[in-house]
């Protein structure tokens, strides 16, 4: 399967002008977020350009399912002009993750920008910021070799002439706290970039671009019709929901709980249909003249920005010295617990996460781990063992059988005279028991 026909390679501004329609409203890459639909859905409201979630340039290379899930679906025309943005760190990987791309995309980026632990451990995304020789190489390998441009997405460094030393002869876009269009129009006047990204702005609001607010349903009832038509997996569509429905979840926690819990695109549908009857109820009793709580632009029916906390909101010392990613975990959580708790609590709904319910353990007597319920000496296994083995005893609470095992080989060597009479000796001397059991254990 082949993309559509390509023009010659353009670059620069001809490229941006001519490929990309001088695109101005961008939505940004986004990790199991701006998959197909999503991005059909932005583009209905006002997004002129897409970019891919971040795909692996490695496993792109060696897997053929993960090429099929990400990107090798059916040519989609109305999903251009399209982005497609790999993390890699090696130029003849990323290389080749190009060439297996090119012709579904009409540019292929490299991910500078990320900044999360993930990357540091892989050794991508911001942490190669610095590499500066390493970053010549991958792009201009890229540039010789691909038959479609190449860009970077970067973070904005401290210094402001490392970030533009003084100017550039390139397209720029902009990315960062873009919650409505009016950030958008404000964003390029003040930095001439020539286009603006949004990513969490438009995870909340998809029609940010065209300047609206609609009622959330609206929104994502067209979202799971497009699912429908280009499905994807159901933690996206589930975090999707989470984010438009956002404000509307801080009021009806239920309904929090049961999409959180629903296993099935039937099922998040059917939860979804559930928020926007409550919201029309919500609608029917507000009094005329009363403001939105919580500071809230608009009432919480309506698409709008999250606002984070600000630096001093989210310092550690009112945050509980929770990460950040600890406190976004909370957007898919239920009464303040992580989505690993929630799984586990989907898996044993009579599970409790309650540190005054754990039941006590009581204490080994020689290292202080949890002892056995049912050890003869009162130790922990491993404690346990070692004693049991030193005196040839029997633990059945653990499971040691060293006394059993050792009166059922004499017994049986017993009853074959030709066998040469064992040595005698205590448990644990050289040439006894614990020679034979030692070499059973190892």
């Amino acid at each position: 399967m082949r993309g559509v026909e390509r023009m010659p390679k353009l670059q620069g501004f001809e490229f941006w002008s001519r490929t990309l329609g001088g695109a101005r409203h961008v939505v940004a890459p986004m990790v199991d977020q701006s998959e197909l639909a999503w991005r059909l859905l932005s583009r209905r409201h006002g997004a002129q350009l897409c970019y891919t979630p971040m795909l692996h340039a490695q496993v792109f290379v060696r897997d053929a399912n993960y090429r099929k899930e990400n990107l090798y679906c059916e040519v989609c025309p109305e999903d251009r002009p399209l982005i497609v943005q790999f993390c890699a760190n090696d130029p003849e990987v990323f290389v080749q993750a190009g060439l297996l791309a090119q012709d579904y995309c009409d540019a292929i980026d490299l991910n500078l920008g990320c900044p999360q632990m993930i990357a540091k451990r892989g050794h991508y995304g911001a942490f190669l910021q610095e590499e500066w020789d390493l970053l010549q190489r991958m792009v201009l390998l890229a540039h010789e070799r691909l038959s479609v441009p190449v860009t970077c997405k970067i973070r904005v460094f401290p210094e402001i002439d490392k970030t533009v030393r003084k100017a550039v002869g390139i397209p720029v876009f902009a990315n960062g706290n873009i919650r409505c269009l009016q950030d958008v129009e404000r964003c390029i006047q003040d930095t001439g970039v020539q286009g603006v990204m949004s990513a969490e702005g438009n995870l909340h609001n998809p029609a940010l671009f065209e300047g609206r607010s609609p009622a959330v349903w609206e929104l994502a009832e067209e979202y799971l019709d497009i699912v429908q038509q280009h499905p994807c997996p159901l933690s996206y569509v589930r975090a999707h929901l989470f984010k438009l429905w956002h404000h509307t979840l801080q009021v009806h926690q239920q309904l929090r709980e049961e999409l959180a819990r629903v296993k099935t695109l039937e099922g998040v549908a059917a939860v979804s249909q559930a928020l926007k009857l409550r919201c029309q109820e919500d609608m029917s009793r507000q009094q005329e003249g009363v403001r939105p709580p919580d500071n809230l632009p608009a009432f919480h029916w309506i698409c709008q920005p999250y606002i984070r906390p600000g630096p001093r909101e989210g310092s550690k010392e009112n945050s509980g010295g929770r990460s950040k990613r600890a406190l976004e975990e909370e957007e898919g959580s239920l009464d303040g617990l992580s989505k690993n708790k929630l799984k586990k609590q989907l898996r044993n709904p009579h599970k409790t996460f309650d540190p005054s319910l754990k039941p006590k353990y009581a204490k080994c007597d020689q290292c202080g781990n949890p002892k056995g319920n049912r050890c003869v000496f009162n130790l922990c296994r491993g404690c346990c063992k070692k004693r049991a083995f030193k005196e040839t005893a029997d633990c059945p609470g653990h499971g040691l059988l060293f006394k059993t095992k050792l009166e059922k080989s004499l017994a049986w060597k017993e009853t074959q005279p030709g066998l040469q009479e064992p040595q005698q000796g205590r448990p644990g001397t050289p040439g006894g028991f614990s020679e034979v059991m030692g070499s059973a254990l190892a």
